[in-house]
């Protein structure tokens, strides 16, 4: 049991915490402190539903169907670039820099559907975290403990990644640092984005 458990720990903690358009979207929202907790709630679930879809069955079956991944690939594109293109305007546009501080926080429920869209409408959710992971699961002599294990590395990572950039906030809240973050955020988008399409034309 404990051998999976860790197993799905490290398997888990190297996708998850490897830098993508989640991760991007947790970091900018703790910088803000908006809903930066309920949000970190929400990956954590989803991630640990997802790992067990896949690892009691979901990786079969998206293996023998290349148009839902393909469905999944487009999709996921087109908001990568819509998301990518936002944080881009907030970067470029000089009131963008003042709005974290000076306008009252988004809505909680659009908060957390954009959350929902960053991570059910990016294919790499699918291709690692439910193909990946839970293919590796599925050959484990406890794929129980084996999920287990790696959404127990979702719920440190994101937890962790929350807290601490919120803590941070004070020292990073100046313009400057909130226009970097817009410029990153937006090229992790576009860049993601631009992989998937390559690939589908592969």
């Amino acid at each position: 049991m404990w051998q999976s458990y860790f197993n799905g720990m490290l398997v888990g903690g190297g996708l998850i915490i490897a830098i993508g358009a989640q991760n991007a979207f947790v970091l900018a929202q703790s910088l803000r402190r908006e809903h930066h907790l309920l949000v970190a709630t929400l990956c954590v679930a989803c991630d640990a539903m997802l790992i067990a879809a896949g690892v009691f069955g979901l990786a079969a079956l998206l293996l023998q169907s290349p148009l839902l991944l393909a469905i999944a690939r487009w999709g996921g594109a087109a908001f990568l670039l819509c998301y990518g293109l936002g944080a881009l305007r907030r970067a470029v546009h000089p009131g963008g820099l003042q709005q974290a501080e000076s306008t009252a926080p988004r809505p909680r429920h659009a908060v957390l559907l954009t959350a929902l869209a960053v991570t059910l409408l990016n294919p790499h959710v699918y291709l690692d975290t439910v193909l990946l992971i839970g293919s590796l699961g599925a050959q484990q002599v406890d794929p129980g403990a084996y999920a287990l294990g790696a959404a127990s590395a979702s719920l440190t990572w994101f937890f962790a990644l929350a807290i601490g950039a919120a803590w941070l906030s004070p020292w990073l809240a100046r313009p400057a640092t909130w226009r970097l973050l817009d410029l990153a955020v937006a090229a992790m988008m576009f860049g993601v984005a631009a992989q998937l399409l390559f690939d589908s034309g592969a």
